[in-house]
């Protein structure tokens, strides 16, 4: 007995050993977790710990058996050298006007970062404002929100290191060029809005030393910050002593004028809103909006009115507005449709609606009293990601893309009734008219129909040996849309096909669709997933041996759940920072929030919905799994690496066939959001290798 529990206390060291490879030893603790009296052994519970040194060194370990993998791939350089040249093109965002002075961002074409300009003519080369390329040597600070104050003078800026959450805040002069001294830390989830001198910001309080990157984020607060004071005297605005799960962002409208609070609650899928007139004497806190049930959001301020987006009883969304001498006395101008609103802009006479339509865009206007006008035509089924407008002026500015369109910006003048191009980028050696984009319907498990994006060469032939990667998401509202992607090329110039399932827990259809891939739900997502793979089989358009499945974040997890139930039909999967421990995310960073979509296991009806797709907790022995490849970063603060470290560990542990089961552990990056251009082509090289290695393809480059 005495010998028994000597050895359970032990660190187990476990070698897991097959014909092709040699995984770092991987120790197993004695830790055992019970909930709702089933206990769950958490025998790699120890690769949490994200600074101590055994993890930091099996980290290193990993890495190098995953490089030395991708090294042997022959064609791995001349990948890389082929995305290097697919992604040197210029490109530029969508301009935004204040003042007399326009706004935007551009890249030259391998700048780790884009460079923010600005110009009283877009006919004209801008000027330099920032160039976050300047802050780091090897680009891995990145610019992450902006403002520029009411007179101009002022940019207020926030940059995030290594990809984290974690921002800081500074100024700069705009006229001199001179950065002030003011600086801002242990900033989160923050909008930013300025008000007399001094903006409103959102944070945190300093985290324990050494859990900056995994300690849960609780007690957020709203503070205001004086140009010119320390931010220890900036002062707290609002928050709940009471909650630690409660979130204010803040955001004012372009006027500078008012300020709008949204606050947030775990566990609940709407928001309250406050607003505050700036322009009064004495401004004060006004709610508008008290419980958590429905969303609101804030498009603008036009006159006498604010203009919201609302799901309140509308699951596809409704423009209403409120008059700012009676808030709260909401009028309906643009009610629900079929279609679902993405967004709204207000100009001087018209407010411009982004509807999706079967997860692509339509562009509607109307009149400020919610008349309906006209549509503005749009080149082809694609994506309108950002609108801009000045509610004093008659035009709007947007992008359209699609998987085979590249992001070009356009200018609409409303009063003429005008489109033209503002920009649209030149790519080397690529031919939109060489390649198809297909939307078909497929028919889930329980008959539910769902949209599937396929993008290919025109002259492929479906007879099942195309490589081909299907993308899913399938949460919090998130909705997939054609967007264009110069790296994807490089897979679809080989004949690779590319495939897009819009999965039930998205947004493409509304509050209903979103609920219907939630919580107790959540293996409708799934099944939609499987679906689409049986689909693409069925109509040849590939096999199980040329079939990988890739998603991110939530889309990791889908990844990872999918594998366990059907690794028949996949030759390579490629989950990146996944969320693979459904019992224990809501305990680090921000993972409380997600009990929303996923529920929690301190629920037992939630935990015993959980346990059954845990990626983590349903590897099974005996099972001829998909080569994996786990992408994920060290400074991941939202889905924290730990997930991907366990999620391996175990298919190493368990997986006794002879395809690799491995980890790519990007350094100093985050969840995805200012990864460098430079990080982005190797990591890219890297997965389209794997995948093509995997399939027993060899990829043609001229």
């Amino acid at each position: 007995m005495k010998r028994s529990l000597y050895l359970s206390i032990l660190v187990i060291m476990v070698s897991c050993q097959n014909n092709r490879i040699n995984y770092p030893f991987t120790k197993k603790v004695d830790k055992v977790d019970e909930y709702f009296g089933v206990k769950v052994p958490d025998p790699y519970f120890w690769l949490e710990c994200d600074t101590c040194q055994d993890v930091k060194k099996w980290v290193e370990e990993q890495n190098k058996v995953t490089f030395e993998y991708l090294k042997r791939i022959p064609f791995r350089e001349k990948l890389k050298e082929r995305l290097t040249k697919l992604l040197n093109y210029p490109r530029m965002s969508v301009p935004f006007k204040k003042g007399k002075y326009y706004f935007y961002f551009k890249n030259n074409g391998l700048q780790n970062q884009s460079v923010l300009y600005m110009t009283d003519d877009l006919n004209k080369e801008g000027k330099v404002l920032l160039d976050p390329n300047q802050l780091s040597a090897d680009g891995t600070i990145s610019l992450s929100n902006y403002l520029i104050s009411p007179d101009g003078n002022i940019l207020v800026y926030s940059i995030s290191k290594a990809g984290s959450d974690w921002n800081e805040i500074y100024f700069k002069d705009i006229k001199s060029g001179k950065i002030l001294p003011d600086t801002i830390k242990w900033v989160k989830f923050s909008g930013l809005a300025w008000f007399n001198d001094g903006i409103f910001y959102s944070g945190y309080d300093k985290p324990e030393k050494g859990k900056e990157l995994m300690q849960s984020n609780k007690f957020h607060k709203l503070f205001y910050h004086r140009l010119g004071n320390k931010q220890s005297e900036d002062v707290v605005v609002l928050e709940n002593s009471d909650d630690p799960q409660q979130n204010f962002y803040a955001v004012a409208t372009s006027d500078d004028k008012i300020l709008c609070i949204y606050e947030e609650k775990a566990q609940h899928l709407g928001n309250a809103l406050s607003i505050m007139d700036l322009n009064k004497t004495k401004p004060y806190i006004q709610k508008v909006v008290n419980d958590f049930d429905y969303e609101y959001s804030v498009i603008d301020r036009k006159d006498n009115f604010i203009y919201l987006k609302t799901n309140y009883q509308a699951d596809n969304y409704k423009i209403i507005r409120t008059s700012i001498n009676n808030f709260g006395n909401f009028e309906t101008i643009i009610p629900e449709t079929q279609e679902v609103i993405k967004s709204a802009r207000i100009t001087k006479n018209n407010i411009v609606v982004n509807y999706m339509k079967d997860a692509h865009s339509i562009l509607k206007v109307f009149d400020l009293q919610g008349n309906f006008l006209y549509d503005i035509s749009l080149p082809a089924i694609g994506s309108v990601t950002s609108i801009s407008s000045n509610n004093e002026d008659t035009v709007v500015f947007f992008d359209f893309s699609s998987f085979n369109y590249p992001s070009t910006i356009y200018k609409y003048d409303l009063k003429n009734n005008k489109l033209e191009i503002v920009y649209k980028p030149q790519i080397v050696e690529f031919n939109t008219d060489d390649y198809v984009v297909k939307q078909v319907f497929y028919k889930s498990k329980d008959g539910t129909k769902i949209p599937m994006f396929i993008v290919h060469k025109k002259d492929i032939q479906l007879n099942g040996k195309n490589p081909t990667i299907l993308y899913g998401y399938g949460g919090f509202n998130i909705s997939l849309m054609p967007t264009f992607s110069s790296t994807r090329i490089a897979w679809l110039e080989q004949g690779g096909i590319y495939a897009v399932a819009n999965l039930r827990g998205g947004g493409e259809y509304g509050k209903k669709w979103h609920l219907a891939g939630t919580k107790l739900n959540k293996q409708n997502v799934f099944d939609d997933f499987i679906a689409a793979a049986e689909y693409l089989i069925n109509n040849k358009y590939t096999s199980p041996n040329y079939l990988a499945i890739q998603g991110a974040s939530n889309g990791g997890l889908l990844v990872g759940a999918v594998t366990n139930q059907r690794p028949e039909l996949f030759r390579v999967a490629l989950p990146a920072v996944g969320v693979m421990d459904m019992l224990r995310f809501h305990k680090f960073t921000i993972g409380w929030s997600w009990v929303t979509d996923y529920g929690s296991s301190d629920n037992k009806e939630e935990f015993e919905a959980l346990i059954k797709y845990s990626p983590l907790h349903n590897i099974k022995e005996g099972i001829e799994y998909p080569s994996i490849l786990v992408t994920t970063a060290d400074h991941d603060d939202r889905v924290v690496p730990a997930h991907s470290f366990k999620y391996i560990a175990t298919l190493q542990e368990k997986y006794k066939g002879n395809r690799p089961m491995l980890i790519r552990i990007e350094t100093q990056a985050g969840h995805g959001a200012g990864k460098p251009t430079s990080k982005i082509i190797e990591e890219t090289a890297d997965i389209y290798s794997f995948t093509f290695y995997e399939m027993n393809i060899t990829p043609k480059f001229k």
